[in-house]
């Protein structure tokens, strides 16, 4: 039997390999300030285990540990200030147009002033959710976008989130553009400008890249530059609004039963199309927000809401959300198995089946009757059931056409070349699984994984169902979604890439998908793209 000098000792090189271990673990995932202040939590009192000796020479072990493994190296990035000192100073460049996301604008009540996003508490006269009825043009509230979320600050003591800001300023400090105004450009706004597109973010991706084309014409007849293109910078969403409005310029969707035929009547406006993160083949994470509300957490993490912003509620009053799920060809679903599951997203009855959503809530949708969908503060006028189903039947219907428009390929070289900055370092979902559950004789959708028994009795790990449910991703939109990989398997568009879309570039960073924007590696390449091109 060991004698007790020898077991204290060993039980000192436990925890000793214990505070190392946890000490590298917060050393990759927190700010400087942030991992001083856990640490604090980690050192036990100089009395006990660790003498304030002892500590400091453990900290500069795990810091060197860190060092030889090439964690704090590969935190490297680029000088942009030194890389685009040239370019910074060369007139000339191509004007650019900055088109936003999700959540990506501020929308404000036109009548009081009220900022109702960003705003951590809900409105006393306005909330998220749309009007409800089947004409999905008309329902419309107080609610307009203003300008792009630089930054949001949504309590006193909450530190202040970058949302857009770093993208602007690298615009500005590192590729020497200046901010246009849409309304009173300058002169030279015809070069060296950039000019933000906000837009209400809810509301049909269609609707929007044509407001976004006619606001363009009146921005060109303003310069006096009818010849004029820009190159667009487009973030997520964003992304598909400008693919949109370069295949298809103003055009409505064409009517049911007929194939759309992309004119590009957009390209005589747009030049290039630079996205970060577009779910070009939809996002199963917006399938997981329609019923779950809006997370601010991504990929395998905990699902946290955005405090009641964007609850399922007024998700389901969103077109938009609806037009960035899974495409046809690509959605996936699994069955307990873990085995593919054919399933019709934009059958109305399949979420019906399945309980998915608002629509198939039985307390929604009385209170939709009873008119007190978004609660005592923002009461909306009372609904029938038959207006709740038309609308949402007529959503679905409305985000399948836009998918098949997007879809669409083309003979020949597409006039608006395409480029794709994104993330693989993530676990995105993919696919969700469908389970019954015996008890409750009802079904359960995984959009998290778990562990579970299957009906047989074989037990599926929490490993099995995440190598199954997720793919490589940015946390939202999965690498093959940007890249539209499933649309290669039709027409292959690259003899690099394995895309079915006019995609010339692609790259790829260890980066969340509200991050893309912000990292230096992916910023130094969209600049590239950018300021190497000067027009006349």
């Amino acid at each position: 039997m060991k004698d007790e000098g020898v077991m204290m000792n060993e039980e000192k090189r436990f925890k000793t390999f214990l505070f190392l271990s946890r000490v590298q673990s917060l050393s990759h995932y927190l700010s400087p300030s942030a991992f001083r202040l856990a640490l604090s939590s980690l050192i036990p009192h100089p009395s006990s285990l660790f003498t304030r000796r002892r500590v400091a020479l453990l900290l500069l072990a795990a810091l060197t540990s860190s060092l030889l493994s090439g964690c704090i190296a590969a935190r490297r990035t680029p000088n942009l200030e030194r890389i685009f000192a040239d370019a910074r100073g060369r007139a000339g460049k191509r004007p650019i147009i900055i088109i936003p996301g999700l959540l990506g604008s501020e929308l404000v009540n036109y009548e009081t002033g009220e900022v109702v996003w960003p705003s951590a508490f809900r409105s006393s006269d306005d909330g998220l959710s749309l009007p409800v009825s089947p004409d999905l043009a008309g329902n419309r509230d107080n609610l307009v976008a203003r300008k792009i979320v630089n930054t949001i600050k949504l309590a006193r003591l909450v530190p202040e989130i970058f949302i857009y800001r770093d993208l602007l300023d690298t615009l500005n400090k590192y590729g020497g553009y200046t901010e246009g105004d849409w309304n009173n450009p300058k002169a030279d706004g015809d070069h060296d400008t950039f000019y933000v597109f906000p837009y209400d973010w809810r509301r049909d991706n269609v609707e929007t890249a044509r407001d976004f084309l006619q606001r363009v014409e009146t921005l060109k007849r303003k310069l006096n530059r009818p010849d004029l293109r820009f190159n667009i910078v487009a973030d997520s969403m964003g992304g598909l609004v400008a693919r949109y409005a370069a295949m298809y310029g103003e055009a409505e969707l064409p009517p049911e039963g007929t194939t759309p035929a992309p004119t590009w009547a957009g390209a005589v406006h747009i030049n290039k199309i630079i996205m970060f993160g577009t779910p070009n083949e939809g996002s199963a994470n917006a399938f997981a927000t329609t019923l779950e509300g809006y997370s601010i957490t991504e990929g395998l993490r905990r699902r946290i809401p955005l405090f009641n912003k964007l609850s399922r509620e007024d998700v389901f009053t969103c077109p938009s959300i609806f037009q960035v799920m899974p495409h046809n060809n690509s959605v996936r679903f699994l069955d307990e198995n873990l085995q593919p599951l054919a399933v019709d997203l934009y059958d109305p009855s399949t979420w019906k089946r399945y309980g998915w959503s608002a629509v198939a809530d039985p307390d929604y949708r009385e209170r939709f009757v009873a008119g007190r969908i978004r609660g005592d503060n923002a009461p909306i006028s009372r609904g029938s059931l038959e207006n709740l189903d038309a609308y949402f039947a007529a959503a679905l219907l409305r985000a399948k056409h836009f998918h098949e428009a997007l879809d669409v390929t083309t003979e020949g070289d597409a006039p608006v070349p395409l480029f794709a900055f994104g993330g693989d370092c993530e676990e995105t979902l993919l696919a969700p699984i469908i389970l019954r559950d015996e008890k409750t004789n009802s079904w359960v959708t995984l959009t998290s994984p778990r562990a579970y028994r299957t009906s047989t009795g074989r037990r599926i790990s929490r490993e099995e169902a995440t190598r199954a449910m997720y793919a490589p991703g940015d946390g939202r939109v999965t690498r093959r979604s940007l890249l539209a990989e499933d649309l290669a398997s039709k027409r292959r568009r690259s003899t690099i890439f394995d895309t079915g879309l006019p995609i010339v570039y692609a790259t790829f960073a260890c980066d969340l998908h509200g991050d893309l924007q912000h990292n230096k590696t992916l910023q130094d390449n969209a600049l590239t793209a950018l300021v190497s091109e000067a027009i006349k």
